[in-house]
C-alpha cells in the first residue's frame, strides 16, 4: 500500500469500520490500537523473539481481555531455537517481562562476535581497553567494598588499522577469549605479556599473527603511555603520537633511532611516514614505541617481546 491507502485502512480500523485487520509484521512497531483484543500470528514460528514479544503487545492495550494466538505448523516441524522462543513467550506473559525475555533471547542467539575481527556495538566504538575499564569500574561501584583500589591509567587512544585479535580458530572457547583479552589490556610490563604468550602457547599452540599482534601492540601500548602519550593515529599515510614532551637532545636521539621521525613541540606530537601496507603499520607503532624508550621517555624493557619485522 501506499501511505495515503496505509493511513485510510488503519484509520477506519481504529474508527471501527472493519472488525479485523489483516496484516503484515509492520504491525508490530508502536501502533496503540485499545479496541484490539484478538491476535493471529500465522507462522509465528518464524518470527524472532523480540519481533514476536512486541507484535504480542499490539493487543491487551485497555481494560478489555485480550488473547494472542501464535500459530506454527507442528511441534515435530519446530527448530530447537523456534521452540525455545515460543515456550519463552508462553512463559512470560506478565506486565513487565521485557527484560527477562531480552535475557532469555540473549541465551538462544549469544553475544555476538564479541571480540573477533568482525567488532560492533560498544566494543568498536570505544576500544576494548576502554570498555574494559568501564565494566571494571562499573564491577567496583556495584561492589561498594570500601577498599581503596589502585587508579587505572587513562585509557591510550588507540587508531591504528591493524590485525590485532585472538581468532576463534586459535581460542574456540568466548569465555577464554575475554579473560585472554582482559588480561592483556591489564598488563603493565612486557614481562606480563610474556607470560601471557608462554601460556596461550602451551594451552591453545603457537599464537597466530592477529594474535602476536595483539600482544606486540599492548607492549607498545605499555612505552607510548609511560612516555605519556594520549593518543596513536594513523592519518593520511602519517603515524602521530600525541602528547609527548622531548627537548631538544631526546628530539635528535628519537630521529636517530626512527627513520623519517618528526617531532613539533608545539604540539607536542611525534610523527612518521608509514606505507599503505599492514605490515608496514604495525613496524611504525613499534619503532615509534622503541624511538622513545631509547629517548629516555620510558624504560627500559625486554627487546625480546618485540616480534621480528
Amino acid at each position: 500500500m501506499d501511505e495515503g491507502e496505509l493511513e485510510k485502512t488503519m484509520m477506519g480500523f481504529v474508527r471501527g469500520e472493519a472488525d479485523c485487520l489483516v496484516t503484515t509484521t509492520i504491525i508490530e512497531s508502536g501502533l496503540d490500537i485499545p479496541t484490539a483484543n484478538t491476535l493471529i500470528v500465522e507462522r509465528a514460528d518464524r518470527l524472532g523473539l523480540a519481533q514476536a514479544y512486541q507484535i504480542r503487545g499490539r493487543v491487551g492495550r485497555s481494560r478489555e481481555r485480550a488473547f494472542a494466538y501464535l500459530l506454527y505448523p507442528s511441534a515435530e516441524a519446530l527448530t530447537e531455537d523456534a521452540a525455545a522462543r515460543l515456550t519463552t513467550l508462553a512463559d512470560h506473559t506478565e506486565l513487565g517481562s521485557g527484560f527477562k525475555i531480552a535475557m532469555r533471547d540473549l541465551d538462544i542467539r549469544g553475544a555476538g562476535d564479541l571480540l573477533g575481527d568482525e567488532q560492533s556495538g560498544h566494543v568498536a566504538a570505544v576500544g576494548f581497553e576502554l570498555y574494559c575499564q568501564m565494566i571494571d569500574e562499573a564491577v567496583a561501584e556495584a561492589g561498594a567494598t570500601g577498599e581503596e583500589s589502585e587508579e587505572a591509567p587513562e585509557p591510550l587512544r588507540f587508531d591504528v588499522p591493524v590485525d590485532a585479535y585472538l581468532p576463534a580458530s586459535f581460542i574456540p572457547f568466548e569465555a577464554a577469549k575475554i579473560d585472554v583479552h582482559r588480561r592483556i589490556v591489564a598488563a603493565r610490563a612486557p614481562g606480563d605479556l610474556r607470560a601471557i604468550r608462554d601460556e596461550l602457547s602451551d594451552r591453545f599452540g603457537p599464537p597466530p599473527v592477529a594474535a602476536e599482534n595483539l600482544l606486540a601492540l599492548q607492549r607498545a601500548r605499555i612505552e607510548l603511555r609511560l612516555a605519556g602519550a594520549r593518543s596513536v593515529e594513523l592519518r593520511g599515510g602519517r603515524l602521530s603520537v600525541v602528547g609527548i614532551e622531548l627537548d631538544s637532545e631526546q628530539a635528535s636521539e628519537l630521529r636517530e633511532q626512527v627513520e623519517g621521525a618528526l617531532y613539533e613541540w608545539r604540539e607536542k606530537t611525534a610523527s612518521v611516514r608509514v606505507p599503505d601496507e599492514p605490515e608496514a603499520r604495525l613496524a611504525a607503532v613499534l619503532a615509534m614505541a622503541e624511538g622513545l624508550r631509547e629517548a629516555g621517555r620510558s624504560p627500559m624493557v625486554e627487546k625480546d617481546m618485540l616480534p621480528a619485522s
